[in-house]
Formats: C-alpha cells, sequence, structure tokens
C-alpha cells in the first residue's frame, strides 16, 4: 500500500538507491565534519555518523520494494 503509493507519486526504486549511496558519503561528512568543527569527544562525531549512516539500510529497503513493484 505505501509503496504503491509512493511510486504513484513519482519515486522510483532508482531514485532510493541514489538516496542509500548519497547517505553513506553524508554520514562520513557528518562524521569528519563533528570531528574537526565540534570541540567535544569523538564519541560525539562517532554518534552523528552513525544516525546519518543507519538511513542507508532503509534506503536500500526502499529501493528493493520499489524495484519488486516496478517488475510487476
Amino acid at each position: 500500500m505505501v509503496i504503491k503509493k509512493l511510486h504513484d507519486m513519482g519515486l522510483r526504486s532508482d531514485h532510493a538507491y541514489t538516496a542509500a549511496v548519497a547517505s553513506i558519503g553524508l554520514a562520513f561528512l557528518s562524521w569528519a565534519g563533528s570531528l574537526k568543527g565540534e570541540s567535544a569527544s569523538t564519541d560525539r562525531a562517532d554518534r552523528w555518523g552513525i544516525f546519518v549512516g543507519e538511513w542507508a539500510p532503509t534506503f536500500f529497503g526502499l529501493g528493493l520494494a520499489l524495484a519488486k513493484y516496478e517488475e510487476r
């Protein structure tokens, strides 16, 4: 139901896969930026990287679901 609605709105599996790859890069950039830009410890930079890094599996899963729907 949700996948059909997203597909009807124009979201395709390629978009989700692109977002997943971009979120991996963003996770690294947020980790590096937090490490250099903040006076907090390495723990905070690690948390930022992990927080953003957890988006990638969600986008990959969404891409797989959309790809299955597009096969129909």
